[in-house]
């Protein structure tokens, strides 16, 4: 398909600008909370959504063809069917089950999707998300995506069926439909929990993989210098492989050679995955006195095969987590940890959506932001 440049192409449908240097939208917000519009391009939101309409334009079938081929198929060619459905994927249309009884196409509510829902972080993000929402009166409609690309691909496509008045997504990475289906949808879209490199739209979050380089940091000034990480054995958690690359940039800028990793259990990594990690790391390099966990619940069962073995903590090993769990902070001993403020994420997530919407509605143009939240390392007992 051919680049989108912000003007109707010769095929009628909305195209939209990039950056010629870096070929993707973007934007920034500073500290003060004011946009800095450096990425150079219109919000996606101000562009027309794909319709049936041109789907029948570019497929050169009628509207009437179009309805058939959607609804059962059996009535129109397989070979009519393919080529429509053909150009439903190029141009990212999805059928809108409201229009036919939502004259004002305001549905309602917002869409947000999570990786899991026993994760307290996310839990704090989707209550802060409904707080800024409530004040409208919005409802939240939220997804589990159990870190897959595919599920998440697979929840985007039903709920834009739905017509929400914006997307709230965790993380920046997506499948390719997945991002076309997100650029085409005309509504807000944000993407939490990171600072993706090409953003589909909006972005509140932080980077991953500096909160890491942090925490080794930290570390090394406490005078450890064998310091190990422990991660998901796939990177199904971009985030976690994210917090990994951090940790490998760290050791590398430090001198501290490669480093010791352990890749252990499907994300996210539970507690007794944690523990058995840390035994093959000790096993394996008996050297490592400090182990970065690429969360809080990893580090928690560290902790636990530690005290199992008599191995002192953090006189054998210092243990450190990220995220900030009440487990982290309840622990024997209580475990040094990235904090992140996650209520304040959905908050500010809900806010800009709103903000957005607003601004649409009153024709404005809306250039891409991105709001940095803060991380701190916090110490604690187990370093």
């Amino acid at each position: 398909m051919a680049q989108q440049d912000g003007r109707l192409g010769q095929e009628g449908m909305a195209t939209e600008e990039k950056d010629p240097k870096t070929g993707t939208a973007g934007g920034t917000m500073r500290a003060d909370g004011n946009p800095d519009d450096s990425r150079g391009s219109l919000f996606r939101s101000n562009l027309p959504r794909p319709t049936m309409a041109d789907v029948a334009r570019l497929s050169g079938f009628s509207a009437m063809t179009v309805s058939r081929a959607l609804k059962d198929g059996a009535s129109v060619s397989a070979t009519t069917r393919e080529r429509i459905l053909g150009v439903i994927e190029e141009i990212g249309y999805v059928p809108d089950l409201t229009a036919g009884g939502l004259s004002s196409k305001r549905s309602g509510f917002i869409t947000a999707l999570v990786p899991t829902i026993n994760n307290s972080n996310f839990s704090d993000t989707a209550c802060g998300l409904t707080d800024a929402l409530s004040e409208r009166g919005l409802q939240l409609l939220l997804g589990y995506t159990d870190y897959s690309s595919g599920r998440e691909e697979e929840l985007i496509s039903a709920m834009l069926r739905r017509r929400p008045e914006g997307m709230i997504l965790t993380g920046g990475f997506h499948t390719e439909r997945a991002r076309r289906l997100l650029e085409s949808a005309a509504i807000p879209i944000i993407e939490t929990w990171d600072l993706p490199e090409a953003p589909v739209d909006q972005v509140v979050g932080f980077s991953n993989a500096d909160a890491s380089r942090a925490m080794v940091h930290h570390l090394v000034e406490r005078g450890y210098r064998n310091i190990g990480f422990i991660g998901g054995s796939s990177n199904r958690d971009t985030r976690g492989a994210d917090r990994r690359a951090g940790y490998e940039a760290a050791m590398s800028e430090l001198g501290l050679g490669e480093g010791h990793i352990i890749t252990f259990g499907t994300p996210p990594i539970s507690m007794e995955q944690g523990g058995q990690a840390i035994a093959q790391m000790i096993e394996q390099w008996p050297e490592v006195d400090a182990v970065i966990c690429v969360s809080d619940l990893s580090a928690f069962g560290v902790i636990m095969e530690c005290h199992r073995r008599g191995w002192s903590v953090p006189g054998r090993v210092a243990v450190a987590g990220f995220g900030d769990f009440e487990v982290s902070r309840c622990c024997w001993p209580s475990i040094t940890t990235v904090t992140v403020n996650s209520y304040d994420i959905g908050k500010q997530a809900g806010e800009l959506l709103l903000s957005t919407i607003d601004r649409i509605r009153a024709g404005e143009e809306v250039a891409p932001a991105t709001v940095k939240i803060d991380f701190k390392v916090v110490s604690r007992e187990s370093t």
